[in-house]
């Protein structure tokens, strides 16, 4: 029986559980959640059980994680940043390894679906906005419009930023899922005209897949980051206003 390419985003229960009326089933999605968060303790769990001056395999790519992270939130946010970078480091792995086990034979790509994107992206949202306030108060609606802007600017001004700024739960999410959608659409459409066209010509999409699956991989790891960046530059808007 064919399959179609949107087949494979379906939300399957492998637990189904309700209470009090509301599904709270554990599905392929929360499995898969488990799986990155159990990749991400065990990448590191290896990598520190036996820490040596001379990293082995294993060292190196946790330490290069985490240089990365830590320098990205040191060049978006400043010092001040780096008492967040555990949340934006769990955020860019948490992200970074739902997108690759996506991609994995019989995988599911969370990442792939605008509702588990919008929950993070609302929370860093909610996050951002307190540590706003919590630091400078009322000021912090000086986001909105910077000190000295004359008032025929500040009329047209206001309502874009207000309007810019409540959208950034928005574009932070549509922009992993479409990204995420369109990659594995597109491989499962070429995947079956592997199997349409047969052993004489069903090599030339296979070799497409293959090209695709390391763009796919390519672009898993480009959507964790800017994902995680675009968080820490929210971040500095909060903590640094203009």
């Amino acid at each position: 029986m064919a399959h179609g390419p949107m087949e494979q985003f379906n939300i399957e229960p492998l637990v189904g559980l309700k209470v009090g009326g509301l599904d709270i089933s554990y599905t392929n999605s929360a499995l898969f959640m488990t799986f990155a968060v159990l990749a991400s303790f065990l990448v590191f769990f290896t990598a520190t059980r036996r820490r040596t001056m001379v990293p082995g395999r294993w060292q190196s790519v946790a330490e290069l994680l985490y240089e990365f992270n830590a320098g990205m939130v040191k060049d978006n946010v400043g010092k001040e940043g780096l008492k967040y970078l555990p949340f934006i480091f769990t955020l860019f792995l948490f992200i970074l390894f739902g997108n690759i086990l996506g991609l994995m034979p019989y995988g599911f790509a969370f990442t792939s679906h605008i509702i588990v994107n919008a929950s993070l992206a609302l929370f860093i949202f909610v996050s951002v906005t307190i540590i706003g306030f919590a630091r400078h108060g009322l000021h912090y609606f000086s986001l909105l419009c910077p000190k000295g802007t004359p008032l025929p600017v500040a009329l047209v001004l206001v309502p874009i930023e207000i309007m810019s700024y409540f959208i950034r739960p928005v574009s932070l999410s549509l922009r992993l899922f479409a990204n995420m959608l369109a990659g594995h659409v597109l491989l499962k459409v070429l995947a079956g005209f592997v199997v349409t066209l047969g052993l004489l010509f069903g090599w030339v999409p296979l070799v497409a897949v293959f090209g695709v699956t390391l763009l796919e991989i390519l672009v898993a790891l480009i959507q964790a980051y800017v994902f995680a960046l675009l968080s820490c530059i929210y971040l500095n808007d909060a903590i640094h206003l203009h």
